[in-house]
């Protein structure tokens, strides 16, 4: 009656099932990017630097190339090659059976709109399904992006109002997807082939969102960009109306 007791939305056992396997490819994720700074550190202690674009095949090539003079070093240097091969082949099988499971349940149709959108594809549009769940559960966008926990916090003493860092509550996996996405809103707005491809049979109404994603967030970017602000605090704001977006699309 007060109404200090807040809704909690239990997920089905079959959502919960694919958020396990969704946040195991995460981890994994986590654990490829740590062995290759080990690679890459344990490789610069010893002056060997590689100065084009680093984990492609020829980079790979080169890294079989290395010798060190002791021993142990090698050995080293060799099991942390092979835990990187070893993360990379976990990772591509996670991901080949979540890029199926994105067919599956009743998160597919979800899964096909978000991919409308530019820098949303298959694996980030089901992560997001999986941690957000229902996105009819929140009735205005804004409640999405403040449980997401990227809208700023707030102090009040008396009359004063500080504005202060993001809140970051909600689910961080989310939260860095919708971050690394905005990322892709900097370019001018286009529909490349690979974009086409994903919007092909899609609603009108969620083509026309997506469109208007476009349009706004570059415009938010560059104006952001022009008032001086830090590209982490673009990329949030960016985030966050992204996430806006994302909501209309799967409630339209």
């Amino acid at each position: 009656m007060a109404g200090q007791l807040k809704p909690v939305a239990v997920p089905p056992p079959a959502v919960e099932a694919a958020r396990h396997l969704a946040r195991a490819r995460e981890q994994v994720r986590q654990d490829l990017m740590r062995c290759r700074h080990r690679v890459s550190k344990l490789l610069l202690l010893h002056g060997c630097v590689y100065e084009a674009s680093a984990w492609t095949k020829t980079h790979r090539r080169w890294l079989e190339a290395q010798r060190f003079e002791e021993a142990a070093t090698e050995l080293a240097y060799l099991d942390a090659l092979a835990a990187v091969d070893g993360l990379v082949a976990r990772k591509a099988a996670l991901d080949e059976r979540l890029s199926r499971l994105a067919l599956e349940g009743t998160w597919s149709p979800t899964v096909a709109r978000l991919r409308c959108f530019r820098g949303i594809d298959t694996l980030t549009a089901l992560a997001l399904c999986l941690e957000i769940g229902e996105f009819g559960r929140f009735q205005r966008p804004a409640q999405l992006a403040s449980w997401l926990g990227l809208v700023p916090s707030l102090n009040q003493s008396g009359e004063s109002e500080t504005r202060g860092p993001i809140t970051k509550t909600g689910s961080g996996i989310a939260r860095r997807l919708l971050v690394e996405a905005a990322w892709h809103y900097l370019p001018r707005p286009s529909v490349g082939v690979a974009l086409a491809e994903r919007r092909a049979g899609q609603p009108a109404e969620v083509l026309q969102v997506a469109l208007r994603a476009q349009r706004r967030l570059h415009r938010l970017y560059h104006r952001l960009r022009g008032r001086g602000k830090p590209g982490n605090i673009v990329s949030v704001a960016v985030a966050r109306e992204l996430a806006c977006f994302l909501w209309a699309a799967a409630v339209v």
